[in-house]
């Protein structure tokens, strides 16, 4: 029987930079099968965002869209998925360091995302606030640990579904809430109450 063995190697990661006033920082992560560009463009699309230096940081495990030849990626899968959490914080922190230190620090995550801006969040102790949309707060993270939270829902969520959103509401008694007419995705009524949020910064 073949005995599975991890070592570790370097590689190299992707992030976006749109450039703004350096004292406000909102950090991105996309989706499953998305990109750092896809991220970026939503999120650029938030009312108020030129206020904000925007970064996308993609995940490190890249592949291609099947139907469109697209390079996406992922944040991990359950194989070595501790390891791939040391990873991807470690990989957050370097793409941290090698931006200006910010007064005000946001992280926002769709989908696969939100797990990942929760983390980033509750480990950064200059974390001002933190924006999940369609993703669920993740079982490894302290929610006492986490700055101010905006958690935004589609009703017709079939990933972010009503019984995970119902028990991240448990834990996170005190985050501002959007319901929203949608599916698993994004819209110009998040992006709305995400402007108000990240304004009130």
């Amino acid at each position: 029987m073949a005995i599975a063995h991890t070592i570790p190697t370097g590689t190299h990661g992707r992030y976006l930079v749109e450039p703004g006033p350096p004292e406000r920082l909102l950090v991105g992560f996309h989706g499953y099968g998305e990109s750092a560009d896809v991220n970026l463009a939503a999120m650029l699309r938030i009312p108020g965002i030129e206020r904000w230096t925007v970064v996308a940081i993609q995940g490190l495990h890249r592949f291609y869209m099947f139907k469109t030849g697209d390079v996406v990626a992922s944040w991990m899968t359950k194989q070595d998925r501790e390891l791939a959490l040391a990873d991807n914080r470690e990989y957050v922190r370097a793409v941290l360091a090698a931006i200006p230190t910010p007064q005000h620090l946001v992280f926002l995550g769709f989908s696969q995302g939100a797990p990942m801006a929760y983390r980033a969040a509750a480990a950064h102790p200059q974390a001002a606030a933190v924006i999940a949309l369609g993703g669920d707060l993740p079982d490894d993270v302290d929610p006492a640990a986490l700055p101010p939270v905006l958690i935004g829902r589609g009703a017709r969520d079939e990933w972010y579904s009503a019984e995970k959103f119902k028990k991240d509401l448990r834990s996170l008694p005190a985050a501002t809430v959007i319901e929203l007419d949608a599916g698993h995705e994004w819209t110009d009524e998040f992006r709305a109450a995400a402007g108000d949020f990240l304004n009130a910064r």
